[in-house]
């Protein structure tokens, strides 16, 4: 296999780049940024070509700019995979309900087919049927997003139940990913049938992220759980003490034999 540092050579040889115009070019960079940091001097540009020294980001930054190659790509020849990010995170279970940091950039390239997505579907599988996905599935984590058709990722953002968030079970259980519309800020309401049909919210307040159903009622937002949980309704000022980032509109559950909370303490 081919190494980084050869890469980044015929990648600087295709565009008939010598070290002395990279190192010239990335000055320019360094004082755009007023970061010397940026700077590609000849030395270390010749180390990473021919040693296998790694550049640090900023001068991956400033070779990829001149390069024309994204910072994602190049990342990956020094075996960083910027696409994983979701399905290693999926490794390490939060308590607290959060938002992803991450994703939407990623998933903004799947149009392209620029990166490897963790998730196989076979061709013939409908997903208006209940079907056994484990044969399909490379990693959950990323499943929803893929399957939430018809939504433009870049205008929505996503976020993980904490395994130990029971405020909205069984609706949404500890360990879900949902998906939010953040042009649905406003609190309804009425106008639902039934607790499947009443929207759920994800808030923001001083300590966290909450799931829940709503009730504004001027200056107050009661955040109310499910009438199956031992937890009581939270009381914020609105807006001063909470935020609501958007409306759920799609959910992925994790099945399985969840322990339920015995206490009536708020929500982590």
């Amino acid at each position: 296999m081919e190494e980084a540092g050869q890469k980044l050579k015929r990648s600087r040889e295709r565009l008939g780049l010598k070290y002395r115009d990279v190192e010239e070019f990335s000055q320019q960079i360094a004082d755009k940024k007023k970061n010397n940091e940026y700077i590609v001097t000849i030395s270390r540009l010749s180390d990473i070509e021919n040693r296998g020294a790694v550049p640090s980001i900023y001068k991956l930054y400033s070779m990829g700019v001149i390069y024309r190659i994204e910072l994602g790509e190049l990342l990956t020849w020094y075996g960083v995979q910027p696409a994983a990010m979701a399905k290693d995170s999926a490794d390490f279970a939060i308590e607290r309900t959060h938002l992803i940091g991450f994703g939407k950039d990623t998933l903004s390239r799947l149009e392209t087919g620029e990166i490897q997505v963790p998730l196989s579907l076979d061709p013939g599988l409908d997903l208006e049927k209940t079907t056994f996905l484990s044969r399909f599935i490379q990693s959950w984590g990323v499943l929803p997003l893929m399957l939430v058709s018809g939504y433009n990722p870049k205008e929505y953002c996503y976020a993980v139940i904490g395994t130990g968030d029971w405020f909205m079970y069984p609706v949404l259980q500890p360990g879900s990913l949902v998906l939010v519309d953040e042009t649905k800020k406003r609190v309804m309401a009425d106008g639902w049938v039934d607790e499947l049909d009443r929207p759920i919210y994800l808030l923001e307040h001083r300590t966290g992220w909450l799931c829940c159903w709503c009730n504004l009622q001027e200056t107050q937002l009661f955040a109310i759980p499910h009438p199956s949980v031992p937890y009581a309704p939270l009381v914020f000022e609105y807006p001063d003490e909470v935020e609501v980032i958007g409306q759920v509109i799609g959910v992925a559950n994790r099945l399985g034999e969840p322990v339920r909370p015995r206490t009536r303490a708020a929500a982590g």
